[in-house]
């Protein structure tokens, strides 16, 4: 099992945010959490790429426990993040955006970024344009591409979607799917929970900090309590 979390406890403060979550990530696969709003979904993904500390439980990846591991650290042995609102930094240029990315890393990096720009062939055009006068589209490819320039083994996305219109989110979904077929597992945390089931492989729903189910994504996408709270009733077409 690539990353494994294993009853963790967060609080901020005397709030326990997250109350005893597990949950596996095997190689070559899309994981999916969806919930609520405060759920917990952003402050499992923090805790997993050490921006959070755990209160109890602990964090196992590729056979490892990182759970006391700082968060640079676990950069190196391969979690990437995306963080949720992109974070770019507006003052530089696209490209140095994604190299920011590669700053644990040495040697030429040049086809790595020769990746990125296949992958997103909009940022290759925008490459010497500031990232803080890009749409929330290209920002997002930006935040997506930097967090793949660290070389991981497995990549968080918190709320790729988010802000986006509909035409954008199918492509940044399409891109995801990509990047998984090209050998990144992904953990993805989404509020478009319909887009999210029909991309993933597994996925697991939060519910006030705790996970309430997991099971294949296709058989949540036809589960009558996952259609009522999260697909607003309706079974969309998949």
């Amino acid at each position: 099992m690539l990353l494994e979390v294993d009853d963790i406890h967060v609080h901020y403060g005397k709030i326990e945010a997250i109350k005893g979550v597990s949950l596996q990530v095997d190689a070559g696969e899309i994981v999916t959490l969806i919930g609520a709003n405060g759920a917990g979904k952003t402050t499992t993904l923090k805790t997993i790429s050490g921006l959070r500390p755990l209160t109890s439980g602990r964090v196992r990846f590729d056979g490892q426990d990182i759970s006391r591991l700082a968060g640079h650290r676990r950069v190196m042995v391969g979690i990437g993040q995306s963080p949720e609102g992109r974070g770019v930094f507006p003052g530089m240029t696209v490209t140095e955006n994604l190299m920011m990315g590669a700053y644990t890393r040495k040697g030429d990096l040049s086809k790595d970024l020769d990746e990125v720009f296949e992958l997103f062939p909009r940022l290759a055009e925008r490459r010497n344009q500031a990232g803080g006068t890009m749409s929330g589209g290209e920002q997002q490819m930006v935040a997506i591409g930097r967090a793949l320039m660290s070389k991981p083994k497995v990549l968080l996305l918190d709320e790729p979607s988010m802000g986006l219109a509909p035409m954008l989110v199918a492509q940044i979904f399409t891109i995801i799917k990509e990047i998984n077929n090209r050998g990144t597992t992904v953990l993805l945390v989404e509020q478009n929970a319909q887009q999210a089931l029909q991309l993933a492989h597994r996925a697991y729903v939060l519910e006030t900090g705790r996970v309430v189910k997991s099971a294949p994504a296709a058989d949540l996408l036809d589960d009558p309590q996952v259609r009522a709270a999260y697909l607003g009733g309706e079974l969309g077409a998949h």
